[in-house]
């Protein structure tokens, strides 16, 4: 089933995501209502709260922007073919120094781009459906996917990490998506 987007200024894109177990209630169809909700909204990721749910839980799947590469692009990145995967009860354990850009999104944010910098490795501790735990090492745009989503499992929005003089000439923009003055391709959900 696809469900609708939560909206920037809805508060639970604000808050800390708490762990679940494997006792959580339909887990497995909520993981697949993710996976067809962030495929029919075109993303690459996507976390619970952004289905208004205060679990620890994100989605990934970095394979169809390698997919979609033009040629010249291709064999540029480190993480080529990228990965598909669920992330249950992720802690970051550390990130590499040095730093690159890339223009980033946000399905709770449309319309809304903008080059944010972050670390080019990221190591996470999480557990897969099947609540294993792994200790992984990610770089290039699936590190980044993974860091972005992680994000908003701990209440951290893409736009908390632009300037501030940048982020005040959108705030007229950020206004219009938690008022709903947007339109989407894809169900949304707005702050009341």
């Amino acid at each position: 089933m696809i469900l609708p987007i939560v909206a920037y200024g809805a508060p639970i894109l604000r808050k800390k995501a708490v762990d679940i177990t494997p006792d959580y209630p339909q887990l497995d169809k909520l993981i697949a209502d993710m996976w067809e909700t962030m495929y029919a909204s075109s993303g690459v990721g996507l976390a619970a709260p952004q289905i208004n749910r205060d679990i620890r839980l994100f989605v990934v799947d970095s394979t169809t922007i390698f997919e979609n590469l033009d040629e010249e692009d291709k064999g540029k990145y480190p993480d080529e073919p990228g990965v598909k995967k669920v992330f249950i009860n992720a802690q970051i354990l550390g990130f590499n120094e040095e730093q690159w850009t890339y223009n980033e999104g946000c399905l709770s944010i449309p319309r809304i781009r903008e080059d944010i910098i972050r670390p080019t490795t990221v190591t996470i501790q999480y557990q897969d459906e099947q609540f294993q735990t792994h200790t992984d090492t990610f770089n290039g745009i699936t590190g980044r996917v993974i860091q972005h989503e992680y994000d908003h499992i701990e209440g951290k929005l893409f736009i908390d990490y632009m300037k501030p003089l940048r982020k005040k000439l959108l705030l007229r923009k950020l206004n219009d998506i938690t008022k709903g003055k947007i339109k989407t391709d894809y169900k949304m959900s707005f702050a009341k």
